[in-house]
C-alpha cells in the first residue's frame, strides 16, 4: 500500500491533471492521495474547488481514497494561521506548509507558525528542524515530512533524527510534480533508508502513521458520501 500526501497538479506547478495525476496514482497501486496544489490567498478558493471536484469524481469511480487539499507557499509566517484556517473553511479536508527547506528563501519563523496552528495537518520539507520544533510537533500531534523530492531530501536524516527524538509523527511524501516523482515501493525503502531508518520505524511511517492522519480526515469523507 502507498499513501502519499503530498502531490501538484497543473493547477500550480505540476504537470497532470487533477484527475489524471489521480488516475496515474491508480495505476501504480497507491491507496491514498492528496493533492496539494500551492496556493496563496488569491488562489485558494478556486484551486480548493476544482481539486475537491475531481477527488470526489474519483473516489466515486475508483478503488482510491483522494484526499483535496493545499500547500501553503511562501506565506507570510505571521499569515499562516489565518490561511490555514480559511482553507479548511473553503473545503480543504488537508493543509501542509512549505517548510524551511534549504533549497528556497522560505521566511524564517514558517516552521514555528505552522506547528502553532490547529488547521495545519502537515509541515513539509522543514529543512533544520530544531529540537523545540520536533516537540511541539509531538505536542500538537502534527506531522512531519520526509521526502523523495530532491533538493527537499537533502535534510531527511536530520529531520528523522530529531523526530525519533522527540516522538514526532513522520510522514513520507512524493511532493510529486511528474507522473515520475510518484512513490514506488523501492523508492519509499530506499529512500528511508538513506534516511537512517530501520525496519520498525519504517513500517511505522509507512503503514501506521498514514493511517492515524486518514483517521483525523475520516469525518470529512463521512460528511461527503
Amino acid at each position: 500500500m502507498l499513501y502519499d500526501f503530498h502531490t501538484h497538479s497543473f493547477l500550480s506547478d505540476g504537470v497532470l491533471s487533477p484527475i489524471e495525476l489521480i488516475r496515474r496514482a491508480v495505476v501504480r497501486g497507491y491507496s491514498a492521495i492528496a493533492i496539494t496544489d500551492h496556493v496563496g490567498i488569491g488562489s485558494l478558493s478556486r484551486v480548493i474547488k476544482e481539486v475537491s471536484d475531481d477527488c470526489a469524481f474519483a473516489r466515486a469511480y475508483w478503488n482510491i481514497l483522494a484526499i483535496p487539499g493545499v500547500e501553503l507557499t511562501h506565506i507570510p509566517a505571521k499569515a499562516i494561521a489565518e490561511v490555514a484556517q480559511k482553507a479548511k473553511e473553503l473545503g480543504a479536508w488537508l493543509v501542509v506548509v512549505h517548510g524551511e527547506t534549504l533549497a528556497e528563501p522560505v521566511e524564517s519563523g514558517t516552521n514555528f507558525a505552522a506547528l502553532q496552528s490547529p488547521h495545519v495537518d502537515i509541515l513539509a520539507h522543514p529543512g533544520l528542524l530544531t529540537p523545540e520544533q520536533a516537540a511541539l510537533a509531538a505536542e500538537r500531534n502534527i506531522f512531519i515530512e520526509l521526502t523523495t523530492r530532491k533538493g527537499h531530501s537533502a535534510t531527511n536524516a536530520h529531520v528523522a533524527s530529531v523526530c525519533l527524538q522527540a516522538q514526532a509523527p513522520l510522514l513520507l511524501n512524493s511532493d510529486a510534480h511528474t507522473e515520475g516523482d510518484l512513490l514506488s515501493p523501492v523508492l519509499v525503502t530506499t529512500t528511508l533508508l538513506a534516511a537512517g531508518l530501520g525496519t520498525e520505524q519504517r513500517t511505522i511511517i509507512l503503514e501506521q502513521n498514514p493511517l492515524l492522519l486518514l483517521q483525523r480526515l475520516n469525518r470529512y469523507l463521512s460528511a461527503s458520501a
